[in-house]
């Protein structure tokens, strides 16, 4: 069983402190709940036909009859809440969060279908008791449907992660600084180009017209996909099989190694680039390539 409960007490830690907004950053998680854990934190009640409270986890909701609303801490209408979330998540579909994450998370196809059947009950029940559908609203499935009870259950709003991000940092200003951009991703897969970090970085890399590689944990079923998104070339930092904690523990070494290979690939490809002035000649005299000045690079001799 795995539950948002804590979020929720955080939520309530903040009010407690005064806090007048609150932002959630809704990324990786291990949740499945569509939030009803952080809600039941701040005084929503989640009961079975029988008027009795549910046990918490998603897998539980799909006994829910009914949202009782009337406990909700009451300081939660004087603050804004607004929720960074990957916009192509959903709760409810073939694309839903059960569906696509499930998995990843280690559950059975069996399980999967539960939570997906669960999640369909409570969407349901967010909207008979606030009038707000959340089913296929972008962002809803973020962080095991935590958006969707921001959303349907806390009136907060969701946002494009990069939305908010971008408030507190100047990515463009330093992608117009570069000539050569690096991003990461802990599983670089089919799943990157969909909200990811790395896809979004590449995005804007490509509009200046700059190439980019990314480096990962481990690569993932449907990576070639990032081709199509921006990232030119991508590579595990492990080099060698070993365990989780081994990973985790020479994290940073891993990762400095991994740059460093990427940069000395990079600087052979600048140097073929660049040959000797002697070779530039010999190529240039048969015709087979003219030598631009302004760049010093070479390319194919067109009549």
């Amino acid at each position: 069983m795995t539950t948002s409960f804590g979020v929720g007490e955080l939520i309530g830690a903040a009010l407690d402190a005064g806090a007048e907004r609150i932002l959630l950053g809704c990324g990786d998680s291990g949740v499945n709940d569509g939030g009803a854990g952080m809600a039941e934190a701040l005084g929503v009640r989640f009961l079975d036909d029988s008027g009795r409270p549910l046990a918490r986890g998603g897998a539980a909701l799909r006994h829910l009859a009914s949202i009782d609303m009337t406990g909700i801490d009451p300081r939660l209408a004087k603050v804004r809440i607004d929720a960074a979330v990957n916009w192509h998540n959903v709760l409810l579909g073939p694309k839903g969060v059960a569906r696509v994450f499930g998995p990843q998370k280690g559950a059975t196809p069996a399980q999967v279908e539960e939570l997906a059947a669960a999640m369909e009950v409570h969407a349901k029940a967010i909207e008979r008791a606030t009038g707000i559908q959340v089913d296929t609203a972008p962002g809803a499935g973020a962080s095991g449907g935590l958006g969707a009870a921001v959303l349907g259950l806390l009136l907060g709003r969701l946002h494009p992660r990069y939305e908010i991000v971008m408030q507190y940092l100047d990515l463009d200003a330093l992608i117009d600084r570069a000539n050569l951009v690096i991003t990461a991703e802990g599983s670089l897969d089919g799943q990157t180009p969909y909200g990811k970090v790395p896809s979004e970085v590449a995005r804007r890399a490509k509009l200046r017209g700059l190439p980019v590689i990314a480096l990962a944990g481990t690569i993932g079923k449907g990576v070639t996909l990032n081709f199509e998104h921006g990232i030119d070339a991508f590579a595990s930092i492990l080099k060698r099989p070993c365990s989780l904690e081994e990973a985790i523990e020479n994290a940073g070494k891993l990762l400095t190694r991994a740059a460093e290979d990427a940069v000395r690939l990079m600087s052979v490809g600048i140097r073929l680039a660049r040959p000797p002035a002697r070779i530039v000649r010999r190529m240039a005299e048969n015709g087979l390539v003219c030598h631009s000045g302004d760049t010093g690079l070479l390319r194919p001799h067109s009549d």
